[in-house]
């Protein structure tokens, strides 16, 4: 679901983040629009905005857990682990995390990738939602959704800061819902 859809209908912090976010023709290959988040990042005011539609929407959730999809949920998740009194649980790539950690592979489009995460990082019950910048395909949140699972925390919902109208990755969340604040801007055409 859509922000907008949620009760921030004509809310102008989701036009102002929209705004902030640069949007790169045809990088990394030809005919992708690539949503630069940095330039959000830079902007003090939109980011604020974005961690903060999320801190109003988790904070009476009962949210223990807010997971971190590597690099760019490491970005948004913290500041919103902190402000609704939750820890934060870094999701990354294969060999990144020392000590012993739990593995959750995942296909894309051409290949596949993991996500790891610490073996005690969560406990049986907690609650949690999975934050990154972006749903394309739904993949990463997939896995990361199952990751959680397997060490027994109950995940509540995925959030991105961008994801496309249609939701093409909601089908593959399990029955997750996913919130989204703003869709990916639109040049000549292009995603």
């Amino acid at each position: 679901m859509f922000a907008a859809e949620n009760g921030l209908k004509g809310d102008p912090r989701l036009q102002a983040i929209s705004d902030a976010i640069r949007v790169v023709p045809h990088f990394p290959k030809q005919g992708i629009m690539f949503q630069d988040i940095t330039t959000l990042l830079l902007d003090h005011k939109a980011f604020k905005d974005t961690v903060d539609i999320f801190v109003d929407r988790y904070r009476d959730m009962n949210i223990s857990v807010v997971a971190g999809v590597e690099a760019r949920g490491f970005m948004f998740g913290p500041s919103i682990a902190l402000a609704i009194g939750a820890k934060f649980v870094p999701l990354r790539k294969p060999k990144k995390l020392p000590g012993e950690v739990i593995a959750e592979a995942y296909e894309l489009e051409y290949g596949t990738d993991c996500l790891e995460m610490h073996v005690a990082a969560v406990q049986g019950g907690e609650r949690a939602i999975v934050i990154d910048d972006l749903v394309a395909t739904g993949g990463t949140l997939s896995a990361a959704i199952r990751l959680l699972e397997r060490a027994g925390a109950q995940v509540v919902e995925c959030a991105c800061v961008i994801g496309l109208r249609e939701a093409k990755g909601q089908r593959r969340l399990n029955g997750k819902p996913l919130y989204i604040l703003v869709e990916p801007r639109e040049i000549d055409g292009c995603y």
